[in-house]
């Protein structure tokens, strides 16, 4: 019966619990910011031990770990800028204390302050009717 449970238990179990997924283009910022920290780090270690060394490629190393500390600084930034422009492009935070949803409250209840009277079922309401310009010229 221990073998059954086991045999029917399934390999790869999702957690629902975890944080949701980043957005592709903070993602990919990442992945690269990562990239060049660890490319940084690798350089800054084979400069250090060249130097202890007293290898001839000491100098160069040093030079390319600084610049490549710029670059990865300047990625880790990337990260950051990235992550607030996708948040800015693709709405806001839906919380209670969300300014968008508090101005779209106010406009609601200005809209239902300033609407004409219930009217029968059936009718619409004069500012909901289409222009009669708007309609299509009808073929001959």
């Amino acid at each position: 019966m221990d073998q059954e449970a086991r045999a029917t238990r399934q390999l790869w179990v999702e957690d629902e619990k975890g944080r949701r997924r980043m957005p592709d283009p903070v993602r990919t910022a990442a992945v690269r910011a990562v990239l060049l920290t660890s490319v940084t780090l690798i350089q800054a270690m084979v400069a250090f031990f060249a130097a202890l060394s007293g290898s001839w490629l000491a100098f160069p190393m040093l030079l390319t770990s600084v610049a490549s500390t710029v670059v990865a600084t300047w990625s880790v930034l990337d990260v950051w800028v990235t992550r607030q422009v996708w948040r800015q492009r693709n709405g806001v935070v839906s919380e209670p204390s969300s300014t968008a949803r508090q101005l779209r409250r106010e406009r609601r209840r200005a809209e239902k302050a300033g609407r004409v009277p219930e009217n029968e079922p059936g009718q619409v309401a004069p500012e909901l009717r289409r222009p009669e310009t708007a309609r299509l010229p009808e073929a001959a």
